[in-house]
């Protein structure tokens, strides 16, 4: 490739991220929410808890490399031995102890305030179901449901928000990790477990699964796209509306003729599958894929020709659609906004 051909792919990225407020991936020293923001302070405790240890042991280990190491003229004794120091005994006993009492107590302490904070009364209450390999948010109380991309509102000081989540597994052991948002946790088969998050700034945060759950366990990303309250009182509205799609009539048949409507749900149409995600606004997603490929016309379409060449391994069958087919589905499918 040449350079000024990568030279601007790399300035488009970089532009297209910056545009969109895309967090950065596992940088837990730059927490953005409450519960980020105590696993941070825990985990630098314990960084420089070990970084003493380290520095003490080293130096100790140095000191004795240095001063007694052999020399010449010497006459082969050993330097005089200690033996049964009771202030040595004492000392290597007593200090690990209580650095133990204090890492386990400071853990104690954090696990307690993230797992006991109640919800308050105008929490945003979401479902999260993980599949093999996508993620399925359901927002009982708003009668929404949507896939990959996480809308949470803005967490401020004059109107605090938090996001309560009850996490369930549809099929293999998931977890739910953010992590500038909040620590992980497990998703487990036949378990609820719960978890919340907040966020200071807007934009798109940017997650993963983090328990190994198949072929695509590492192409199972999670987006989480924090809105001003406002902008959430939009999107909510929006997503509520049944959205059959203004597409060519020829199009919307094509796709009710075919078997995506066994798997997939488009409100207002015959289309009513659970098995796969949550169609009837696809386009308000900013990907495809459980956020492997950018959610353009011309992704959509390989995707929809051939899904096993964007994502190997994974659950949504080769329809062997031909050439029309496809273009009337995508057609469609672009149409669900």
């Amino acid at each position: 490739m040449r350079p000024r051909i990568l030279f601007g792919l790399c300035l488009a990225a970089a532009s297209e991220a910056l545009a969109q407020e895309v967090h950065s991936v596992g940088n837990i020293f730059r927490p953005l929410g409450d519960s980020a923001d105590s696993v941070m302070r825990l985990s630098v405790l314990t960084l420089v808890i070990c970084a003493a240890i380290f520095l003490v042991v080293a130096g100790l280990l140095a000191y004795a490399i240095v001063r007694f190491r052999s020399r010449a003229g010497d006459d082969g004794t050993e330097p005089a031995q200690v033996y049964g120091s009771n202030q040595i005994e004492i000392a290597w006993t007593v200090i690990p102890i209580l650095i133990v009492f204090v890492l386990t107590m400071s853990t104690a302490r954090v696990i307690a305030a993230i797992e006991d904070k109640r919800a308050p009364a105008d929490a945003v209450k979401v479902t999260v179901v993980g599949h093999q390999w996508w993620w399925e948010f359901r927002y009982p109380e708003l009668g929404i449901t949507c896939a990959n991309e996480l809308h949470i509102p803005l967490n401020t000081k004059a109107k605090p928000q938090y996001t309560f989540l009850t996490l369930e597994s549809a099929d293999v052991a998931h977890s739910f990790w953010v992590p500038q948002l909040a620590g992980k946790t497990d998703v487990i088969p036949n378990r609820s477990n719960k978890m919340w998050l907040d966020a200071r700034e807007t934009g798109v945060y940017l997650g993963n699964c983090a328990e190994y759950c198949g072929t695509q366990h590492a192409n199972m990303l999670i987006r989480v796209v924090v809105d001003t309250p406002e902008d959430f009182e939009k999107w909510a509205a929006a997503q509520k509306m049944e959205a059959a799609g203004d597409g060519p009539s020829a199009s919307r048949k094509t796709f009710l003729s075919l078997n995506c409507v066994n798997c997939h749900t488009v409100r207002g149409t015959p289309a009513a599958g659970k098995f796969g995600p949550d169609l009837t606004h696809l386009m308000s997603r900013q990907t495809i894929a459980s956020g492997m490929v950018p959610n353009t016309a011309h992704n959509l379409n390989a995707w929809v020709r051939d899904p096993q060449a964007t994502k190997p391994g994974n659950l949504m069958p080769d329809m062997q659609l031909d050439e029309q087919q496809v273009e009337q589905v995508t057609t469609y499918l672009s149409s669900l906004k």
